[in-house]
């Protein structure tokens, strides 16, 4: 007997069937539980904190463009800069002229926006606090000091890597030259963390002569003592950084002593050594140096009151350590020997008078004589 139509809506299969397809259609269409509204608020917040935080991101890369293309677009200097007439020549304007100008307030405002402008470029990828950098002529002097010093090793830098000087290099070394002897003269007029001042200005010292005695990786054909040729402008920069007694007697004290050190060093060397005629180009820029400064500086140090004396005393023995170390290439080369008997010569000439008041330890004067 065949079943029915409604046989057929009776059966126990057919209620079974339609009770699963039912249970089904209930789990498809059933409402989001109730921690789904809760869920879906922590995205829609998460999506308008990327927003801002993109928003946020676009506004300090404006204002970094506009703050690049105003540096671009204003002047560099107010003035025509002098910073490196008379390079290489002794005697040149550094002792008439170095003491004598220092940075007006535009200049010095100028140069911190300069410096403010680099530091930020380093840290682009990090968020930039704004209130620091709006507070930042506020610091202290000492902080204001280490990042100009950064500022001028960076710049040293840059010219030994490309093997030219810019334009622009005369200008911005002259403003942070400026700018660390004026620090440099407050701080030391405070006479407060003298032995870290004394770190900082030691830490500088040694990496500018390092810079003086490198060769440009780009080496062209540089004329000699021209505000041209990279490691010139380098020993020029530190020629004008001597006009503070304080960093002036210790580059003469550290490059007295890498003089000697040189010396040794080309003692024990190979003359066909590819690095052999860089050693002698490092002795000349560095014994140059010792000359430029005593001939420039040494007579206005020695009569400031805050002079040290007893520093005085370890560079000239310094000096005359190279120059007895020098003695020891007259049988391969007697120029250097020439050139520390002129040095010694001129100390000799200036610090008499010390001597005879009794200051200067009278062994010294006798070395310095013979």
């Amino acid at each position: 007997m065949t079943p029915t139509p409604s046989n057929r809506l009776d059966s126990p299969s057919f209620k079974l069937a339609l009770a699963l397809s039912l249970r089904r259609f209930a789990n498809v269409h059933r409402p989001p539980p109730s921690s789904s509204p809760s869920e879906a608020q922590r995205w829609k917040r998460k999506a308008k904190d990327r927003k801002r935080e993109i928003l946020r991101l676009r506004e300090e890369l404006k204002q970094l463009e506009d703050e690049r293309a105003c540096e671009a677009d204003s002047p560099i200097a107010s003035c025509r800069c002098y910073f490196f007439d008379g390079i290489g020549e002794s005697g040149g304007n550094g002792g008439e002229r170095g003491g004598g100008h220092w940075m007006d307030e535009v200049l010095r405002r100028r140069f911190l926006r300069l410096v403010r402008w680099k530091e930020r470029m380093k840290k682009v990828d990090r968020p930039l606090d704004r209130n620091h950098f709006l507070s930042f002529d506020n610091q202290n002097e000492l902080e204001q000091l280490g990042t100009s010093i950064n500022f001028v090793l960076e710049l040293t830098e840059n010219i030994l890597v490309k093997g030219e000087v810019g334009a622009s290099f005369a200008t911005f070394s002259h403003q942070a030259v400026d700018f660390i002897l004026a620090s440099m003269k407050n701080l030391l007029a405070s006479q407060k963390e003298t032995e870290l001042i004394e770190d900082i200005v030691n830490g500088l010292i040694m990496r500018l002569i390092r810079r003086m005695c490198t060769i440009p990786e780009s080496d062209g054909n540089l004329s000699i003592n021209s505000a041209s040729d990279p490691q010139f402008c380098v020993q020029h920069l530190i020629r004008r950084l001597g006009n503070e007694p304080f960093i002036g007697q210790r580059i003469l004290l550290s490059v007295s002593q890498k003089t000697s050190v040189v010396v040794e060093s080309i003692l024990f060397m190979d003359p066909f050594d590819e690095s052999f005629p860089s050693f002698h180009g490092s002795m000349f820029l560095m014994i140059e140096l010792m000359e430029f400064l005593i001939s420039d500086y040494l007579r206005s140090w020695i009569c400031t009151e805050d002079f040290d004396i007893r520093l005085l005393d370890e560079w000239v023995r310094s000096v005359l350590h190279a120059q007895k170390t020098s003695e020891l290439l007259e049988s391969r080369i007697g120029l250097y020997t020439l050139y520390m008997e002129r040095i010694t010569g001129e100390l000799a000439k200036i610090l008499s008078p010390l001597a005879r008041q009794g200051k200067l330890d009278l062994d010294i004067l006798s070395s310095i004589l013979c």
